[in-house]
């Protein structure tokens, strides 16, 4: 059994207090790596489900081969290890505000860190993604490239934000910006810890098709029950 807890690093940033743990859970008797920003809990791989899903599902949308991925949130890397599951998939760019968190996975200090590293098709970029959405490209070195699929996986959900400036992001031009680094007939989505939010639902409709909100449920062993998220899918018209 390892070490109860161990702060594996600590971080100032200009976002907040950043940290990350490894601590011993009895109740699934596995570690638990948790990344922290102040008290908000920003990803933690006991439950990792949601996250999974936001790739999986996301891919399905899709037919043909050398898809191009963009991930928003980099996080403990579940989602981005989702994405490179999927042989179809032929470049991944994810994009993190905290470049601690980057690090951390360059590092090894990140269990999934080594695999998402060692992957030639992904690249991982410093930036803010919301910014970025509102620039010719999402990746500074390929302007104007468009992508199969853009998941974004930042803050808890569209109400729920990390930060007062992204709330732009979920109105209905902040979305038609997303829209437009998207191929014709790809796929925007997003992970939320809320229920499904029927006004963000009709922010998506006003600029994609084939808009929909998947409750996905997951054990919680901690609290002995069901527990949900929502990914949101819609496609470029």
């Amino acid at each position: 059994m390892s070490a109860r807890f161990e702060e594996i690093d600590w971080r100032p940033t200009a976002m907040g207090e950043l940290a990350l743990r490894r601590r011993w859970d009895p109740v699934v008797e596995k570690d638990v790596y948790e990344i922290k920003l102040d008290d908000e809990y920003l990803m933690s791989s006991l439950f990792t489900v949601a996250e999974e899903e936001l790739a999986r599902r996301a891919l399905a949308e899709l037919t043909g081969a050398e898809l191009d991925v963009a991930v928003g949130g980099l996080g403990l890397g579940y989602t981005a290890r989702t994405v490179l599951d999927d042989p179809r998939v032929r470049s991944l760019v994810v994009i993190d505000a905290l470049a601690e968190v980057i690090e951390w996975h360059e590092q090894g200090a990140i269990p999934l860190g080594e695999r998402l590293v060692a992957d030639p098709r992904c690249a991982m970029v410093h930036g803010d993604f919301f910014a970025l959405v509102r620039s010719p490209g999402l990746t500074p070195s390929a302007p104007g490239q468009r992508f199969h699929a853009v998941l974004v996986d930042i803050d808890h959900s569209p109400r729920h934000l990390l930060n007062p400036g992204h709330a732009a992001f979920y109105q209905p031009d902040g979305l038609r910006g997303v829209r437009d680094h998207l191929r014709p007939g790809g796929v925007f989505a997003l992970w939320s810890n809320d229920a499904p939010d029927a006004e963000f639902v009709a922010a998506l409709e006003s600029g994609f098709a084939d808009v929909r909100a998947d409750v996905i449920t997951f054990a919680n062993p901690l609290q002995q029950r069901e527990a949900t998220a929502t990914v949101y899918l819609a496609h470029r018209r």
